[in-house]
Order: structure tokens, then sequence, then C-alpha cells
């Protein structure tokens, strides 16, 4: 019989790469990590821990901004670059971003370099081959193609490198409307950057009901950031010191000058692993498996956004989760993307579940509707705040299928809703479950309850 190195062997070491690899070695199995970039992934190094802990800096000056109604002074608000910028570093480092002490503190073999499958039971990396019985694949995914015309000679910035900058730009573009693109072009007008944001789609967050793109390009508007909705970006050149974006906008041509562009264009799986070799299935949308995150493949396992679907690091970790306690356990249990929650860092934040009314209106399934302002509970009107509100989509049972939050603290407030949906609850034991009267929870419970009584 050929040598078997190790029980388990985990391709990238992400969020749900890392899950499941902490998760074996516990349960005593002999696991290897391979990783091809920086040790914990995009989310530890490039998105949820440094851009998290920078929106963070930047939330607290946009609600200092805010307390001059309160008759609190920021006239004389002022922040420091280099200092948020090791703030972002300090963050990385007490999560231990780009480290692999982690995974050998828990015996785990760390590889690093590139892997590829030569068959079913066996991938190279470097010069080096390495057989297991059993693998995971968690090779994320990486900045889809647009076909934009981009100039040899141009520099340009991506998500995992647009908050790296150590000098400011004067002005800049984002390139992309979806959750990314709006906390950068949020993130960059809080610093005082001349920004631009641009998207094909008619709206911003196209992927979310319509009521938020358009509460967000009024926020937008405030903080005088330029929205260019049906934009379609074709090409990006040098201008002297600077950039020239071209996009085709009400059918006419037009461009603009810019100092610096970010594209936050989508992206696509990471397949290019061998896949072949080994036969598993997989296609430009991602590695195609079942319930339990098993590939064509039964001894083969992937999760993460090398699988397709929506894009999150909770997605991420329920499927790493799943696929955890078949690689180890041997249980019966499934991926279940009921209530699943969808979050854009902004301030106000926002936070979506479940369906939205194009969802609703694509798969035949009718709804009832409530959308309610803020101003309808009483931490709207003690904290002043007015950029928001609530939508909550039902069935004819009452059970919720979707809803949409614009709002302070979403990203609390929604976890009730994903409750609701996960446990199949009714609008009515939402809203008798009590809640604090001046918090802003309590505007579920009104939202439930009045939708309860259509």
């Amino acid at each position: 019989m050929k040598r078997t190195d190790f029980d388990l062997i985990v391709i990238g070491s992400g969020d749900a790469g890392s899950e499941v690899a902490f998760t074996a070695s516990r349960a005593g199995k002999k696991v290897a990590i391979v990783e091809a970039d920086k040790w914990g992934g995009s989310s530890l190094n490039y998105t949820n821990v440094p851009q998290g802990a920078i929106y963070h800096a930047t939330q607290i000056m946009l609600r200092a901004i805010e307390g001059a109604k309160f008759g609190i002074s920021s006239s004389n608000l002022r922040y420091n670059f280099p200092t948020l910028n090791n703030w972002r570093k300090v963050a990385m480092r007490r999560a231990h971003a780009n480290s692999k002490t982690p995974y050998e503190n828990a015996g785990i073999t760390c590889i690093h370099g590139r892997a590829r499958f030569l068959s079913k039971d066996e991938i190279s990396v470097g010069n080096k081959s390495f057989r297991a019985k059993r693998f995971l694949i968690a090779t994320g995914a990486s900045v889809r193609d647009t076909g934009i015309k981009i100039a040899n000679d141009v520099n340009y910035l991506l998500p995992e490198n647009a908050c790296d900058v150590t000098r400011l730009p004067k002005s800049i573009m984002i390139v992309g409307a979806g959750s990314t693109g709006c906390e950068l072009a949020q993130y960059y007008s809080c610093l005082g950057v001349d920004t631009v944001i641009a998207d094909i789609a008619g709206r911003l967050l196209p992927r979310e009901d319509e009521e938020v793109g358009q509460v967000i390009d009024k926020i937008f508007n405030k903080q005088k950031i330029r929205v260019l909705t049906q934009s379609r970006v074709t090409a990006l050149q040098k201008d002297g010191n600077m950039k020239r974006v071209f996009f085709m906008r009400g059918g006419q041509e037009k461009s603009i000058r810019i100092d610096e562009v970010v594209f936050c264009t989508g992206s696509a799986p990471n397949v290019d692993l061998g896949l072949e070799n080994a036969g598993v299935k997989f296609d430009q949308e991602g590695i195609k498996v079942d319930g339990t995150m098993r590939t064509s493949v039964k001894h083969i396992y992937a999760a993460g956004d090398v699988v397709g679907g929506h894009s999150s690091t909770e997605k991420a970790l329920m499927e790493a989760r799943v696929a955890s306690t078949h690689l180890v356990e041997r249980s019966k249990l499934t991926a279940d993307y009921n209530g699943m929650i969808r979050i854009t860092n902004l301030h106000p934040e926002v936070a979506c579940l479940g369906m939205t009314e194009d969802d609703c209106t694509k798969y035949d399934r009718k709804f009832a509707k409530i959308t309610l302002p803020l101003n309808v509970v009483q931490k709207s009107n003690t904290s002043d705040t007015r950029d928001g509100f609530i939508k909550i989509l039902c069935d004819r049972h009452d059970k919720i299928l979707g809803a949409s939050l614009v709002m302070p603290h979403a990203s609390l407030a929604v976890q009730e809703l994903a409750m609701a949906i996960r446990y199949d609850m009714t609008l009515a034991e939402v809203c008798s479950t009590p809640h604090v009267a001046n918090g802003w929870g309590e505007i579920i419970r009104v939202a439930c309850e009045q939708l309860a009584k259509r």
C-alpha cells in the first residue's frame, strides 16, 4: 500500500479551512494545512480584521460629527492617519494574522505553497507530494475578471490592499457598489478623500431590497460621496500623475480623472488546483457539493467561497462546521442556510437576511410586507436618528421570509429575526417576546405586530 501522510489535509487557512483543521486536530486526527498566501486567509489579513478595525475608528468619527446637534463640539475633530494604520496592524497582530503559531500549537503541520491535486488521494506543493485519507478544499475566491481594459502602466487597488495605503489620495473611485465597495467608499469619504462610487446596476447594494440602496444613496449624498449608478466602467488609463476612468452611462461614453481606483467587482471561486485530476466536479460558479459539503469524490469536501453562493464569514463557518462533523464524526448534519445574515459595515449598519422582494417574485412566493421608518420607536427620537428603516416579508402563515434593517446596531438587532427564521417562529411569537422599550430591538416588535394585524 502507498503511504498516507495525514488523516486530513486542509487546503486553505481562511475561516472555513481553519475551522475544520482545528476541529479535526482536537479530535486526535493527524492534520496538515496548506496555504498559498498569508496564514489565516482573507478574513484575518485583508477583510474582517483589518478593515473592521479601521471602519470602527472612522465610524467613531462620524458619530462625533453628529454630536454637534446635541451641543457636543466637534469643530476641531482631527485624525492621525499613521496612528489609524498602526491600529489596523495591532488588531491584526492580536488576531494572529499571517501566523503559523496557532496551528503549530494545535499540532497541525503547516505547509506553505500552492496545492495541486495529482490524484484523488495525493497533492503536490512545490516539489513535494503528500497523501491523505481525506481532504477539505477551502481556497476561497479572488476578484473576478470584468473585462475592463486596463493599461499596463496603471496601478490600481483591490479590496485586499485598498486599506494598505500609507498616504491617502486626494480623490478615489470605487468600482462596484456591493457591500465591500460601499464600505470602502464611506471609509475614504470620512477621511476627507473626494470619493466616487460606480456600478452597472441601477442602485447601491443591488442584491438587497430596493429601499436599502435608496437610503444608502441618501446617506452618501449627505456625506458628499458621488454615486454613479447604471455606469459600466470600460477602461482605465494613465493621465499624467493621475488616472482616467472611462465608463458608459446613458448611452454615452464619459470619463473621470482621479488619483486612485479600487475594483470591487465581485469574486470568482479559486478552483485552479488540479481538481480534474481528482475527479472533483466544478464549474465557474464553484465546486459542486451536497448538503454535507461532500464533493463528487466521497473523501473530498469543500466549504466557503470556493463552493460559490453568497460570500460571508458566517456562511463559510457554518459550512466548515458541517464538513467537520462528517470528516471527524460521520454525522448526519447538513448545511442549513435559513437565517443567514448579510452585513454591510456602514454607519448606520445594514443587515439583511432571507429573501428579498425580487427573490419572492423570482420563485413565485406570495408574501406580505411592512416597511417602517425608525421614528416609530423612542430610540430614534432620543438619539435623533432618522436615516434608516426596517422591512419584513412574511408568508401567509405569518412565518418570516426575509428582512432588511438599516439602522444603528442592525447587526445585533437582526439576530432575533435570524432566530425566528431558523426556528420557524410566527410574527405573533416574535412580538410577544419582551423587548427593551427604549432600545433598537423594539422596532422589530412593532413591525411584527403591525404586519400580523394586516
